[in-house]
């Protein structure tokens, strides 16, 4: 037999007869792979309305702009410039304020031919294009302010009716459409959030016939001007921008697709970024459930090390077993968190009323799948590759004898211990023997606490300030479904930890347990005992991820998305408090059953095995 086959049957018959335990070690990394992928792929999902809407628009490669009549020149330059295939406009453009009933907006009015253009023509969604006294909404503006076809409104105090609502892929849909030109513009008098005069506050998009656009301006020199590229090379937008910049020959200012399309899809790298985060934190969460897990059965496999290695097993090949064992499940963990996150992306996307179609299904990269695949093995490794080394070079005679750790004696801790009531005082032992599980445990619960902070100050931000990062209503909601699967995975892996340790802490020890129990100490005092074990680590944990630790996640977050951390409300201080003394009490609640069940095994069946 192949020295690869052995060792893949060795670990696969081993994960058949642990299947409750490899099962525990698959949903924790998948867990991590899963959000991994969906912060991998969400913005390729998220494109794909905007490639449809380019497709159905003919949409521009380049739009050109100028502020002034006087400037035209420069467009018509542009228009005859090498690469450029096709173009449309100039078309006027001209800062106004839009009153739909009893809701006012700023716009920017763009003057358009009754006759299609070649290069976008808006994609109509209802209604028709438009017409002398009509107007044509665009459709993320006309669902944010609830405007139909056939409603009245006014511009600048004019009068018109909407006569179609349009998609377009010249611009971001609204509330990140940026203005055509500038932002700023005498035309506008006073603004009602208070803003300077003349500075437009998230405009909308509105199209009308060039004529009635005219009309809203009494200096037409005032007007802006706007021009549809199209080149030869789509691809080679940016360069063409570049090559044609304003500092190289007076040249006016250009936007590409790419930058309409990054525009478009921010609310998608927004999510992205949140997702990616979750997804470290996860896969921290999952290293120190795997730590436990396989420091747990490595202790339960202490005479099968023994064995291997007394029937010619080497050091390595007895490493390269149990390491097998979870690179497999690693493996598996990461095909199906790629897949899940894949098929799960488009539900965590927003479909935009102004663009066409939906998020599909994105296409796997094999990018995506070479790192997705990377990080399982490597939580693997990192949680596995140190206890298997360790258990491959211990002495063959000591496996097989698979005698119990010798307790360490720590004085300070029996001085102070043997005071205290005897549920605490065999608590302070148990946990004194695995020190380096008590950590796992801390750093467990702070990740989780630093999370949930995150996620309240989030939270907060979206339901007070949501126009502040220009979100609308619908793309609020989808954050929220963000953040809603961020806090359910986080907070199942973290439940699964403290069970995980709780158990792993009952069977390492049962031993110590039963002589407690044959010297007088009660079940209930026992149980008491494993699970006091826990929530004293989960006391310490909460305490740093509710203050330094949440505070610095969320520093580091806030530096990532370029966020304004002076408009983020923080919790308070009761909230901190309320939020530490949740996390102990669920703890508590999570340890106590893992912690009953050890603790009625009964002492002569404990003690008996031990002797045989």
């Amino acid at each position: 037999m192949g020295r690869i086959l052995l060792v893949g049957r060795l670990a696969v018959r081993d994960l058949r007869r642990r299947r409750t335990e490899a099962t525990l070690l698959l949903l924790a990394i998948m867990a991590a792979t899963t959000t991994l992928t969906l912060g991998l792929v969400l913005r390729d999902a998220a494109g794909d309305p905007y490639q449809s809407t380019r497709e159905a628009t003919n949409g521009p490669d380049v739009v050109a702009s100028v502020g002034q009549s006087a400037e035209l020149s420069s467009l018509a330059e542009l228009a005859g410039a090498p690469g450029v295939v096709d173009h449309s406009g100039p078309y006027p453009v001209t800062p106004a304020r839009l009153q739909a009933s009893d809701r006012t907006s700023d716009v920017q009015a763009m003057g358009r031919d009754a006759a299609p253009a070649s290069v976008d023509q808006p994609e109509l969604i209802q209604g028709s294009w438009v017409s002398d006294g009509g107007v044509v909404v665009e459709a993320a503006f006309a669902n944010a302010l609830d405007v139909r076809v056939g409603d009245p409104v006014t511009l600048d105090s004019r009068s018109f009716e909407v006569v179609g609502v349009a998609v377009t892929a010249a611009m971001p849909p609204y509330p990140k459409a940026s203005c055509i030109v500038a932002c700023m513009n005498g035309a506008i008098p006073d603004d009602p959030a208070g803003l300077p005069s003349g500075l437009l506050h998230n405009p909308g998009l509105v199209w009308l016939t060039q004529a009635d656009v005219r009309t809203l301006t009494p200096d037409p020199d005032s007007l802006s001007y706007a021009m549809n590229l199209k080149l030869a090379d789509p691809d080679e937008a940016q360069v063409f921008a570049d090559a044609n910049h304003g500092e190289h020959g007076g040249a006016p200012p250009m936007q590409t697709w790419e930058n309409i399309l990054e525009d478009a899809t921010e609310l998608a790298r927004d999510s992205q970024i949140l997702l990616l985060i979750g997804a470290w934190l996860l896969g921290l969460l999952a290293v120190a459930s795997l730590s436990v897990l396989v420091g747990g059965r490595m202790a339960d496999q202490t005479r099968r090390v023994g064995l291997l290695k007394a029937v010619g097993g080497t050091p390595s090949l007895v490493a390269a077993v149990l390491l097998a064992e979870y690179v497999l499940v690693a493996i598996v963990a990461a095909a199906a968190g790629l897949a899940v996150g894949s098929l799960t992306a488009p539900l965590l996307t927003e479909s935009s009323a102004g663009l066409v179609g939906s998020a599909g299904t994105p296409s796997m990269t094999m990018s995506t799948v070479g790192l997705v695949t990377a990080v399982a093995l490597g939580v693997a490794v990192v949680a596995t590759f140190v206890p298997a080394v360790r258990a491959a070079r211990s002495s063959t005679v000591n496996a097989l004898a698979d005698s119990p750790r010798p307790p360490r004696r720590i004085g300070w801790l029996i001085a102070i211990s043997a005071r205290l009531p005897v549920p605490l005082l065999l608590a302070s032992r148990v946990a004194a023997r695995r020190p380096r599980r008590v950590v796992l445990g801390v750093v467990s619960i702070a990740i989780t606490v630093s999370g949930i902070y995150v996620l309240l100050v989030l939270n907060a931000f979206l339901s007070t300030q949501p126009l502040a990062g220009g979100y609308d209503d619908a793309q609020v909601e989808v954050l929220r479904h963000v953040l809603l699967v961020w806090m359910v995975i986080l907070l199942s892996l973290a439940a699964v930890n403290a069970i995980v340790i709780t158990w792993a802490t009952v069977l390492d020890n049962r031993r110590s347990s039963a002589l407690a129990r044959a010297l007088g100490a009660t079940p209930r005092e026992v149980s008491a005992a494993l699970a006091a074990a826990q929530v004293l680590p989960a006391l310490v944990g909460a305490v740093l991820g509710a203050f330094p630790g949440g505070f610095a996640l969320f520093a580091a977050v806030n530096a990532i998305t370029g966020g304004d951390s002076d408009r983020a409300t923080l919790p308070a201080l009761w909230q901190l408090l309320a939020l530490v003394l949740s996390t102990v009490l669920v703890v508590a609640a999570l340890t106590a059953v893992p912690a009953r069940l050890g603790a009625r095994r009964p002492v002569t069946e404990t003690l008996q095995a031990e002797l045989t």
